[in-house]
C-alpha cells in the first residue's frame, strides 16, 4: 500500500535543496537517491505542481510526497554458494566472495548475491526495489568481505538510517602499491563520476560533498604496504579513488592504475559494526582474509 507524507517548510530550512530537505526532515529512513527518484518520478508535489530536486524550499510551502508500495520481486532465486556468517529474523550477515556481484543490473540478472539469497531466504525487505531486495549497502565485485542484508522493511530502514548518519563502523584491509610514508592519516577529498569515463570515479574539487577515508599502516613491505582502512563516508569506489589519488593505488586495481597477479583489487571488508534493529544493541561481525589476499601478503613478506 502506498504511503502519503505531508510536510511544511519552516524558516530554519529556507533555501535548502528539496531533496536534502526531504531526507533531513520528512523521509529520514530513505536514501537521498531514493528520494531523488521519487521527485523525478513526479511523486513529490508543491501546490499540486511537480518540482525538481534542486528546487529551493521556502517557508510556508506544503510538500506532498507519495511513496509507492514496493514492487514484488521478479529476480529469480538461484541455488548458489553463499557464506552466511549470521542470521536471525531481522537480518543476515554475508561474507561475500570477490567474484560475486551484489545485486542484478541491466544485462546481469543472474549469478548475484541477491539471486543466491532469494533461494536461501524468501522474506527479504522490499525497500530497495525489485532488483535489490534486502540490500542496504554494497561492496564492489572484486572486493570481498562482510555485508549486512535486511529481511524486513523496518530492519532495512533502521540500517539505512545508520549508514546515512555515519554511525556504522566499517573497517577494510587493503594492500597498496608503494611504501606508505605516514603511519596513519585521513584523506578528505570530494569524489564524483569521472568526466571522461562514466565507469570510473574521480576526485573532483567542484563537488560539494567531502568523502572521508582514514588509514593506518599495519605492515610495510619492499614495494607495497598493508593498511587498515576505515570509512567515514561511503562513496562509490571511495577507497580505490582516494588511495590512487595519493599515489598508492590498490594492488591489482587495474581500473585505477595498478596491476598484479591477484587479478582484482586487494581489498577486503573485514569488519562491520552497527546497532541491531531488533535488539537495539551494538554488534560487530568480521571475517578472515581470503586466500588470495593472504597469499599476496605472504609473498610480499618474502621479498
Amino acid at each position: 500500500m502506498e504511503k502519503i507524507f505531508r510536510v511544511e517548510v519552516t524558516d530554519r530550512s529556507k533555501g535548502e535543496r528539496l531533496d536534502k530537505f526531504l531526507v533531513d526532515e520528512a523521509l529520514k529512513e530513505f536514501s537521498r537517491v531514493f528520494v531523488q527518484k521519487l521527485i523525478s518520478g513526479g511523486k513529490v508535489l508543491i501546490a499540486g505542481e511537480i518540482v525538481k530536486s534542486h528546487h529551493r524550499v521556502m517557508p510556508g510551502e506544503t510538500i506532498v510526497i507519495t511513496v509507492p508500495e514496493p514492487e514484488k520481486f521478479y529476480v529469480e532465486a538461484e541455488e548458489l554458494p553463499v557464506d552466511i556468517v549470521y542470521e536471525d529474523e531481522h537480518l543476515l550477515i554475508v561474507n561475500k566472495s570477490q567474484e560475486m556481484v551484489v545485486h542484478p543490473a541491466p544485462g546481469n540478472y543472474t549469478g548475484t548475491l541477491v539471486n543466491a539469497l532469494l533461494w536461501h531466504c524468501k522474506n527479504l525487505s522490499g525497500v530497495g526495489g525489485v532488483l535489490k531486495p534486502g540490500i542496504v549497502h554494497r561492496i564492489d565485485k572484486g572486493t570481498s568481505g562482510i555485508l549486512v542484508v535486511a529481511k524486513s522493511d523496518a530492519a532495512h530502514r533502521s540500517l539505512a538510517r545508520q549508514f546515512k548518519n555515519k554511525t556504522t563502523k566499517r573497517i577494510y584491509v587493503a594492500v597498496v602499491r608503494g611504501v606508505v610514508e605516514l603511519d596513519n592519516s585521513i584523506i578528505e577529498l570530494p569524489i564524483s563520476r569521472c568526466s571522461y569515463d562514466r565507469k570510473k570515479m574521480a576526485v573532483n574539487f567542484n563537488e560539494e560533498k567531502i568523502a572521508i577515508t582514514k588509514y593506518k599502516v599495519i605492515e610495510r613491505f619492499k614495494d607495497s604496504t598493508l593498511l587498515e582502512v576505515t570509512l567515514g563516508t561511503g562513496r562509490t569506489h571511495q577507497i580505490r579513488v582516494h588511495m590512487a589519488y595519493i599515489g598508492h593505488p590498490l594492488v591489482g586495481d587495474e581500473k585505477y592504475g595498478s596491476r598484479a597477479p591477484i587479478g582484482r583489487p586487494a581489498l577486503h571488508a573485514r569488519m562491520l559494526g552497527f546497532v541491531h534493529p531488533g535488539t537495539k544493541k551494538y554488534v560487530e561481525f568480521s571475517s578472515d582474509l581470503p586466500k588470495d589476499m593472504q597469499e599476496l601478503i605472504d609473498a610480499s613478506r618474502k621479498k
